[in-house]
């Protein structure tokens, strides 16, 4: 057996917003929302993902909605790379998810709570270890809430999440190590198939029971996702160099004076992780023959 990707976002689209996905996304949500109590019952999926509909390669993302038995909306969205201004995107979402509920007249008592859940193939808190954070509003100094739970953000992070299938115990464990790992199986786990909702995921994901369509959708995506995220690194890894090449010329002319041109361009072809070195090195130079014979010894 093999199996689709759930971090493709046409993929998590299929598997979690088709017309008979309900109790995959009702286990999920509870799974995550609600530390695995069995709080939401029911939903109703808007505009599921249908096999016959063909999904434009040029949308910047496919989230999943549902409105829950008590009126409130959920959206989620499976993220694979950063991107400018992500944060903003989000609440934005939110927000327009929350303010569309009411027509033109209506009153306010009509809108009900709008939750957006936001799985990310990429790390977004640095300050905590936590894979499953939440967030609602709250008052800055003793944390009492204003709006209870009208608005709420809850954010999934893939990376730090490392236990293995036999470490996998709770029901978020379980739907997380299925997003993460699902493409790596070649069968159905037992520890995953107790779980009825995950293991019908699993066959929806299964690639034997999809259309060609559908298989060369989820290619051209998977390597659509996998070139901008390789975009993102490489900018990122740019700047960062940029950065670094900045600060060693400065230091070197604050030592030495104005450094030759031949130097300066045995400088710039430096990688990044040469450039650090360099500028850890070159406390220990006298001259700028010390610089010389250090970019000598890197040259190819």
């Amino acid at each position: 057996m093999r199996f689709i990707s759930p971090k493709i976002d046409y993929a998590f689209k299929k598997i979690f917003g088709s017309e008979q996905s309900q109790e995959i996304l009702i286990s999920f949500l509870n799974a995550i929302i609600y530390d695995g109590e069995k709080v939401i019952q029911s939903l109703t999926i808007v505009n599921p993902y249908n096999p016959g509909q063909v999904i434009s390669l040029k949308e910047t993302y496919l989230d999943v909605k549902a409105v829950l038995a008590d009126g409130s909306i959920v959206i989620i969205e499976m993220q694979v790379a950063s991107m400018a201004a992500f944060n903003k995107r989000v609440a934005y979402n939110l927000a327009k998810s929350y303010s569309n509920q009411l027509a033109k007249g209506e009153d306010y008592p009509l809108i009900n709570p709008a939750i957006a859940v936001t799985i990310t193939d990429f790390t977004l808190f640095l300050d905590t270890d936590k894979i499953i954070s939440k967030f609602s509003f709250h008052e800055e100094e003793d944390k009492f809430k204003i709006l209870g739970n009208e608005l709420r953000l809850i954010f999934v992070e893939l990376p730090k999440f490392k236990k293995t299938l036999s470490e996998a115990r709770t029901l978020a464990d379980k739907w997380i190590y299925f997003l993460k790992e699902a493409a790596s199986l070649d069968s159905i786990p037992k520890s995953l198939a107790e779980v009825s909702e995950i293991e019908f995921a699993l066959q929806l994901a299964n690639q034997a029971n999809m259309t060609v369509e559908e298989l060369d959708i989820v290619d051209r995506r998977g390597m659509m996702l996998q070139d901008e995220k390789g975009r993102i690194t490489y900018a990122e890894e740019k700047g960062r160099l940029t950065e670094a090449l900045a600060l060693i010329m400065r230091q070197l002319k604050k030592r030495f004076g104005d450094i030759p041109a031949k130097l300066s361009r045995q400088i710039e072809d430096l990688s990044l992780e040469d450039l650090e070195s360099l500028g850890e090195d070159f406390l220990d130079f006298n001259s700028l023959a010390d610089l010389s014979s250090w970019l000598e010894e890197r040259s190819p």
